[in-house]
């Protein structure tokens, strides 16, 4: 009777061995099957992330692209700074230009003016019949005179642009020329040529030659 007792408790204990070691087997298979899919499915999202296999950019490689960019948009304003200086000044350099030459225009349209008024008022006087002789013999000789004058000055103004001067101004005033040129400088040269134009076909003297420049 012991004997069969014993016998059952033996066989007892081995199945229950048996369901434990079944219940840790299956525990450690689904554990197991549970990991492997979590680990699938993990490098399924880094693949559609674009990241690959799991390969991760450094901060250090973010901070030297940074400053790659931040280098490259400073050359860009300062481009663009130099572009902005440069029209700037091609600007003021044009606008200055402009009133230059406007000055030179306006101030041959008024000289030519006063001559043109300066011939009507002689030509009014030569039309008088009131007028004595002796009146409009003087001013027949001051209308030859002007238009000598105007000729000579048209003469000058072209020979001296012909030296390299792009604006000339000259006004005349009694025995004496008033020379005004466009020219940040003049050489002694220049100043010769001018002078020497000047003289021969104004009739002035060189010391009654007064020579500026705009």
């Amino acid at each position: 009777m012991m004997k069969m007792l014993k016998k059952n408790q033996i066989i007892i204990f081995v199945i229950a061995l048996m369901l434990v070691s079944a219940g840790y087997l299956n525990y450690t298979s689904l554990h197991a099957d549970n990991t492997i899919a979590a680990s699938v499915q993990t490098n399924q999202i880094l693949e559609m992330a674009g990241i690959g296999d799991a390969q991760l950019v450094s901060s250090n490689h973010v901070v030297e692209e940074n400053t790659i960019q931040e280098e490259q948009q400073t050359q860009v304003n300062e481009v663009a700074n130099i572009q902005t200086n440069t029209i700037t000044a091609n600007s003021n350099q044009t606008e200055q230009k402009t009133e230059e030459t406007e000055y030179f225009t306006a101030s041959k349209l008024s000289r030519d003016t006063m001559y043109s008024q300066m011939l009507e008022s002689y030509q009014k006087i030569l039309e008088n019949a009131e007028i004595p002789e002796t009146q409009k013999t003087i001013a027949q000789n001051e209308i030859k005179n002007i238009n000598t004058t105007r000729n000579a000055i048209m003469i000058s103004e072209n020979l001296i642009q012909n030296k390299g001067f792009e604006n000339v101004l000259i006004f005349m005033n009694s025995d004496s020329a008033n020379i005004i040129v466009e020219a940040d400088e003049l050489t002694t040269e220049q100043i010769a040529q001018i002078q020497n134009i000047v003289t021969r076909e104004l009739n002035v003297k060189i010391e009654n030659v007064h020579i500026s420049q705009k």
